[in-house]
């Protein structure tokens, strides 16, 4: 695949990360523009999350019906408009109202560019363009909270939106002028009729459901990691909050050196067997997280030690994941893309939950959640593999 046309995958990829993370630094100054309390800015992050689940669905149908380049103009045209309305939000009201429309327009680069890839690229191929994509979720925590900050102190919470609306102008000229219509040649358009009966079908591929549901229990552990480790670092381990970004940050940065290890594995063997290999070490590295957890040590690094392999080796688990799920779906990729991306971020969205549902003043829910997660999504493609060789 073109250098270019990675550079605009990218892009596009990075809307749910971006408009996610580059905020988070600013909820206490939220707090006091509107004259409300942190819980109230969260319902912000709550409407995105909402509009992500939703707006994935419908996009995928519009992919399949009316090509890739439209729906993807229209959805970067509408994230660009809200990230817009979100700078000059007089209200919180209006912001968390703002913010879905923007989530519903991002989500957009996110579903149409993996149905790009499977468009252009064989199962092979698209699980080394999954592992380069990779590169933008694993460095979006690590840059995005950074910028965000920067953008707080020098110019106020609104330059947040501001550079969101920027980079989403940008990448609709990119797409504009570079990214040409990927849709295959003499395919019949999907009516949007049956856009429901496209997704039951879906639901009853088993192949597809069973590597898409691996991938979305996989991505639920890393939300469970996202949502508990300010606490575990910050207040059960006493790591200043300034420094919590290093810790965060050397995470990330394992996640992303496996997901260019994949790449290289792709020499040796297709995705559907590193798949079936890494969810079994993830397993294993989450059961002996909690085992850590458990006891309870003074320190903080026998805890660290566990939670980097595991989320490191999701930097292999989630491309080869998502690209044996789209392995057989090139007539209808935008519906499977759609479909995928729902499941992930609702599987993702209950495991966050689920850790502030167990708290306990512990490490032990956020790595009972991770090792849950792990159980669930190696039973899962042990399924599947059964299922594919029967």
């Amino acid at each position: 695949m073109p250098l270019r046309f990675l550079l605009i995958l990218g892009a596009l990829s990075a809307f749910g990360p971006l408009a996610i993370d580059m905020y988070l630094p600013a909820f206490p100054a939220l707090a006091r523009a509107f004259a409300t309390d942190v819980e109230q800015v969260q319902l912000s992050l709550a409407a995105y999350f909402v509009g992500l689940s939703i707006g994935q669905l419908v996009y995928g149908s519009l992919a399949d019906r009316y090509g890739r380049r439209k729906p993807l103009l229209a959805g970067v045209t509408l994230f660009t408009l809200a990230s817009l309305a979100c700078s000059f939000a007089p209200s919180m009201e209006w912001l968390i109202g703002a913010r879905f429309v923007q989530a519903l327009g991002g989500c957009a680069g996110m579903v149409i560019s993996r149905a790009v890839v499977r468009d252009l690229c064989d199962p092979m191929t698209s699980a080394k363009v999954f592992s380069q994509l990779m590169l933008v979720m694993g460095l979006a925590p690590i840059l995005a909270p950074a910028a965000g900050g920067a953008l707080l102190l020098a110019y106020g919470w609104s330059a947040i939106f501001v550079a969101l609306m920027l980079f989403g102008a940008g990448c609709l000229l990119a797409v504009a002028l570079w990214l040409p219509e990927t849709l295959p040649a003499g395919h019949a358009p999907a009516p949007m009729r049956g856009a429901l009966g496209q997704y039951r079908r879906l639901f009853g591929d088993r192949f597809f459901l069973g590597h898409t549901l691996t991938g979305a229990l996989c991505m639920g552990g890393m939300f469970a990691y996202i949502a508990g480790s300010p606490f575990v670092f910050i207040e059960l381990y006493g790591v200043p909050s300034e420094h919590y970004a290093w810790l965060f940050g050397s995470n990330a940065a394992g996640f992303i050196l496996m997901a260019q290890v994949n790449v290289r594995l792709m020499r040796w063997r297709g995705p559907e067997y590193w798949v079936r290999r890494w969810v079994w070490f993830y397993f294993a590295s989450a059961l002996v997280l909690l085992a850590v957890a458990a006891v309870q040590p003074d320190a903080l690094w026998p805890l660290m030690l566990p939670l980097f392999c595991s989320v490191a080796c999701l930097g292999c688990l989630l491309p080869n994941a998502t690209a044996c799920a789209m392995a057989d779906q090139r007539a209808n990729a935008g519906s499977a893309s759609a479909l995928l991306g729902s499941l992930q971020f609702a599987i993702a969205a209950a495991a966050a939950a689920a850790v502030g549902a167990l708290h306990d003043g512990s490490a032990v829910p956020m790595a009972a959640v991770i090792s849950l997660c792990g159980l669930l999504a190696a039973v899962t493609a042990w399924v599947t593999a059964r299922a594919r060789t029967n």
